[in-house]
């Protein structure tokens, strides 16, 4: 089968397109034969190494397809369900691959393989931090940072869909009507306004009761002067490099704020917590108040493409490799 690989820690050079052997499900696994496979920042920084992984190593997290088969004392799945993941184990990125059985989720009628793949490590990451990290009730205000990306388009269309004041942030004029169109109450250009400012003079001064910053370095300072007071920053992604340290006084000084540095691995730990985050998700896709924006594909082999449009914020909504 096609598998893509990184050889060694680095750029999008370091992957490989590399032939190898299907796998076989062993007791409690499945066998998944993918028709999309979930593109995400978490893969680059795998790739790159800030976050340490044995190489040389299949990337990717996240897939869906159908059941090929399944191991010994299976009893979640059949061979023919439709099954998706957002969870690894890695190695996504492949024609083929086996997970645990109960780390995988039915996909439900209505929702086709691609969008499953598109949003299941993004839309139950949006999940847990909008109804459990901290969860949004109708009129609060909040800031959600890279509002056009994968992440970022799905809970603005959630904390639209709860009635809160979603202030959105994103690069282009073209990233701006995509916020807007996903229910953004309001849209800053960051690179050319003042985020912080511009915030307070929406909110009265009051500030966001909640930021949700995946983007890292350059957004930490506006994150946190754009709270309110009591509120909180959840720190969930490094779209441009990890955010610097600071002295906890800080959340002291600006009104006795609160910082979480949250991984959705934590929050669909049992069966139980995955099977209610996929299946929130699920029913906000099929109710039509959350559309999963597929903004582009690349065939497998062109991971490393992927990967170089994915890291030059060349990208819309969520990305796919199809194998």
């Amino acid at each position: 089968m096609l598998a893509i690989q990184a050889v060694r820690t680095g750029g999008p050079e370091v992957l490989e397109a590399v032939d190898l052997p299907v796998p076989t499900p062993g007791p409690g696994q499945i066998l998944i034969r993918h028709e999309a496979i979930g593109l995400n920042f978490i893969d680059t920084y795998f790739r790159s190494g800030l976050y340490p992984m044995k190489l040389p190593a299949v990337l990717g997290l996240e897939g869906a397809g159908v059941v090929e088969a399944v191991g010994e004392g299976v009893t979640r799945f059949v061979a023919g369900d439709r099954a998706a993941y957002g969870n690894g184990p890695a190695g996504a990125y492949a024609e083929f691959h086996v997970v645990a059985a109960d780390r995988a989720v039915k996909v439900p009628d209505g929702v086709d393989s691609r969008s499953a793949a598109a949003a299941m490590l993004k839309g139950m990451t949006a999940e847990f931090l909008i109804r459990r990290c901290y969860p949004v009730q109708a009129g609060d205000a909040v800031l959600i940072h890279a509002a056009a990306g994968g992440v970022g388009s799905i809970l603005t269309q959630w904390a639209r869909a709860i009635g809160a004041q979603v202030i959105a942030t994103v690069g282009s004029a073209d990233k701006a009507a995509l916020a807007t169109g996903n229910g953004a109450d309001e849209v800053i250009l960051y690179r050319e306004e003042n985020v912080a400012a511009r915030v307070k003079a929406i909110t009265g001064g009051k500030g966001v009761r909640v930021v949700y910053d995946g983007v890292g370095a350059d957004t930490l300072t506006a994150s946190l002067d754009s709270l309110g007071r009591r509120g909180m920053l959840v720190s969930y992604g490094n779209a441009s490099g990890p955010a610097p340290s600071f002295a906890p006084s800080e959340l002291q000084r600006r009104g006795s704020l609160f910082m979480t540095r949250p991984t959705l691995f934590d929050y669909i730990t049992t069966v139980e917590e995955l099977d209610d985050s996929a299946g929130a998700l699920f029913a906000l896709i099929a109710s039509g108040q959350v559309k999963i924006d597929i903004g582009q594909t690349f065939p497998l082999g062109e991971a490393r493409k992927a990967h170089e449009a994915l890291e030059g914020r060349g990208t819309t909504g969520s990305t796919l490799l199809i194998p």
